[in-house]
């Protein structure tokens, strides 16, 4: 470290050559109108051009430096305007966070006045910094259906990224989650566009703070990834989605809309096609949706390199130049060229021939320059670590905790299993048992999660939990399958399961560990659902010993278990908790707290029927008579919203304070929920509705509302929702919002109730 220091130090005394860097005197709407207008055609360019931190410098001795010449070039020849990413599959301390963002900004400022935009994928915390709080992967937060959660989670990343020095993340992910073998379903908060349009929201909030202007303390927000990405439709990473825009407007652009709308400052672009045309070129949905009908003044950013994409991959341009054209003229403001300059040069020539006009340019910039001037980077480019005490504290570690254990899923039980015993010896096994790897997932510490067990070590894996909570004494540990942590994420060594099936002899319990290995992007694609070979026999030859296995599913998306479940007594769903996930979970079979979680998707039981909870009615056939007899009944293993507790919770007297409704009224929908159990506990009260005659085959039924409560034993609540009635309208297939006159159920836990709109 000593080495990169110094270079650091020589890069810094590189800068006072010069007169002493000044940023621009942009504070107001007409500044930035301003300094646009005296703005060099290259200036503008470079700002609307996005580097690797790869490209600027070199590795010495296992440290990465930045290098002067290739600072020089692209900071002042090319005068790029925004550096992202992290340095190889290292994570950095803030230390070296703080020098080197600090030194690409004074090169910055000194060339044209603006300072540089850094932006990390702080995906659930600080993802690339050590020391730092890494919280449950969005999934969970979506399983927890509190917003508060989402909120203090994203106040403490922003908390703790400022304190690297860095003012941008590309998050919250708020796609959609409806296809279970996607390998991003992790990144959001599951299918359903309600609650990715409410956490979204709360995180833009978290993140940003509240007001227009973000402080010290708070971090612009790049949404992803504009849309309908989470949809394709061979269930892999960047291939092609196809979808009726009806549903593209009424569920997919939904969460983007209320995230731009709670003021975030840029929004990332799908990667891939929708309905055969390139997202990144789609002017339609860039600038006439997103832009124009929100008014929205954000700024639109590319993903990793897809402008090349359009003419390598995606075949839509016959050469780079023509891409740059379709993307820029459709709306894209910035485009992340991680190691290409060819892209100022093309573009400046594209514009000097009028084939991007400088119009669109300006608007770009426009954009580009607001959202700096939002950050509060003009007057302080850079901020003082010694303004954030509380990075990685006590404090911020007992939030991640506490997330954890609301996060995770109770879904099977079977003769009060759990809690467990204290005096019971337990076999703990699987892949999953000792790894912090497995209980983050990807982008922790680095893209693939790969050394997170190095990073991670103080904290606690499920075997290091269950030790401290249980005496080290009644744990027997034998692994039985696991993962080759130098290969592929899916890729195992040689299992033991004899040794296992041996161990479970001297215990009276057994927890399984299964799931999946941390993955990220495209290198998680996968060609089978079901849970590997490997783990499903290990459960299958544990079941033969006749003691009670407890399932402990840890992984980003369902993997297939038909076969495996009903051997088991007990099955918990963890998701990706991060790295307090192993002392939640220890907490949670002990009794310690109780589960809350519920399923934020829907949980396939066979590979040849995936679908969501608000699937289509006539999905759900039932059986033809006669010759043609078949049965296409929606088959789940756990439903959108499935959820146990130690407690139980009755519910009564749904009413609604308006049984018949017209056109811009707000319907107050009320019920009684009451803890009938003997603990104290949470509920996640969810509101659903369903159109029972419509134009388009209604749906089964739709989240129109939930909220989560705490009740004591014995304790009831009243629960009141406003429910505007356009909530209940549905796009036809014209595009257009439609409420038509007719009955309409509501459903609250097992209570159901009609409503009837009167048309004007």
């Amino acid at each position: 470290m000593k080495k990169l220091f110094l270079t650091t130090c020589l890069a810094f005394a590189a800068c006072t050559l010069f007169a002493a860097p000044k940023t621009a005197k942009i504070r107001t709407e007409q500044d930035i109108n301003t300094y646009v207008n005296k703005m060099t055609l290259e200036e503008k360019v470079g700002q609307m051009t996005e580097l690797a931190i790869d490209v600027l410098g070199h590795w010495e001795d296992g440290n990465f430096v930045l290098d002067k010449d290739k600072l020089e070039r692209a900071l002042v020849k090319y005068k790029v305007g925004s550096i992202l990413n992290s340095p190889g599959p290292v994570a950095q301390t803030p230390e070296w966070w703080q020098k080197t963002i600090r030194t690409i900004n004074e090169y910055s400022i000194r060339n044209c006045g603006i300072p540089c935009v850094y932006g990390l994928d702080q995906n659930h915390g600080t993802t690339y910094t050590l020391g730092g709080t890494l919280f449950p992967q969005n999934i969970n937060l979506g399983a927890s259906f509190n917003p508060e959660l989402a909120r203090k989670a994203a106040t403490i990343t922003a908390y703790e990224t400022r304190a690297a020095n860095c003012p941008w993340t590309y998050s919250p992910t708020v796609d959609l989650s409806r296809d279970p073998r996607w390998p991003r379903v992790w990144e959001n908060f599951g299918e359903d566009c309600l609650v990715n349009a409410i956490m979204g929201k709360s995180m833009v909030e978290g993140f940003q703070g509240t007001e227009k202007n973000i402080d010290k303390y708070h971090i612009g927000t790049s949404i992803k990834h504009f849309m309908a990405y989470g949809i394709a439709r061979t269930g892999k990473d960047r291939t092609p989605s196809y979808t009726p825009e009806y549903e593209l407007r009424e569920k997919h652009f939904a969460p983007f809309k209320a995230c731009v709308e709670a003021g975030a400052t840029s929004v990332m672009v799908n990667s891939g096609s929708v309905n055969g045309v390139p997202m990144h070129i789609n002017a339609k949905y860039l600038t006439q949706w997103l832009k124009e009908e929100t008014g929205w003044d954000g700024m639109l950013v590319t993903d990793w390199a897809d402008i090349d994409n359009l003419w390598k991959r995606e075949m839509v341009a016959a050469n780079k130049k023509d891409a740059i054209c379709m993307a820029i003229n459709a709306g894209i403001d910035m485009a992340m060229e991680p190691y290409d300059l060819s892209f100022c040069d093309l573009l400046i020539e594209s514009v000097r021939e009028g084939r991007v006009s400088m119009e669109r340019i300006d608007d770009a910039v426009r954009r580009i320059l607001r959202m700096k001037l939002r950050m509060g980077l003009f007057e302080n480019p850079n901020t003082d670590q010694k303004d954030y005490p509380l990075f990685g504290s006590a404090k911020h570690r007992k939030v991640a905790l506490d997330a954890a254990i609301e996060t995770m899923i109770l879904l099977k039980n079977e003769n009060n299993t759990l809690p467990l015993q204290q005096d019971k010896r337990i076999l703990v096994t699987g892949p999953n048992a000792n790894s912090m790897r497995c209980l983050n997932g990807g982008w922790s510490y680095t893209w693939q999660g790969k050394n997170a067990d190095k990073y991670a070590s103080e904290k606690n894996t499920i075997l290091e939990a269950m030790q401290q909570r249980f005496g080290y004494s009644n744990i027997i540990y034998e692994p039985g399958v696991t993962y080759n942590n130098e290969g592929l994420y899916w890729e195992e060594n040689e299992p033991q399961i004899a040794q296992v099936v041996a161990a479970a002899q001297k215990a009276d319990i057994i927890l399984a560990c299964i799931g999946e290995n941390s993955y990220a992007e495209t290198p998680g694609n996968l060609d089978d659902l079901a849970l590997s070979a490997n783990q499903r026999q290990l459960v299958k030859e544990l079941s033969v010993t006749g003691k009670p296995i407890i399932l402990i599913i840890n992984g980003g998306r369902p993997r297939l278990i038909n076969d495996i479940e009903p051997m088991a007594a007990a099955v918990v769903d963890i998701l990706l908790p991060g790295n307090e996930g192993g002392d939640a979970l220890a907490r949670l079979l002990a009794g310690d707290e109780n589960f809350s979680g519920r399923m934020p998707y829907t949980y396939p039981r066979h590979s040849a029927s995936l679908t969501t909870y608000d699937y289509r009615v006539s999905e759900e056939t039932g059986t033809m008579e006669g010759v043609y007899d078949y049965n296409a009944q929606v088959n789940v293993q756990w439903p959108f919203g499935y959820g146990l507790s130690y407690t139980t919770f009755t519910y009564s007297n749904l009413r609604v304070d308006k049984p018949e409704f017209r056109n811009g009224d707000v319907l107050t929908v009320s019920v009684d929920v009451k803890n009938t159990g003997n603990r104290i506990g949470k509920e996640s009260v969810l509101l659903f509705s369903r159109d029972m005659v419509a134009s388009i085959v209604p749906e089964s039924r739709r989240l129109r509302a939930f909220q989560k409560i705490e009740l004591k034993p014995g304790q009831q609540q009243s629960v009141t929702f406003r429910l505007p009635a356009n909530d209940l309208a549905f796009v036809g297939t014209d595009g257009q919002w439609h409420l038509e006159q007719g009955t309409f159920k509501l459903q609250i836990g097992n209570q159901h109730c009609d409503i009837n709109f009167i048309a004007d």
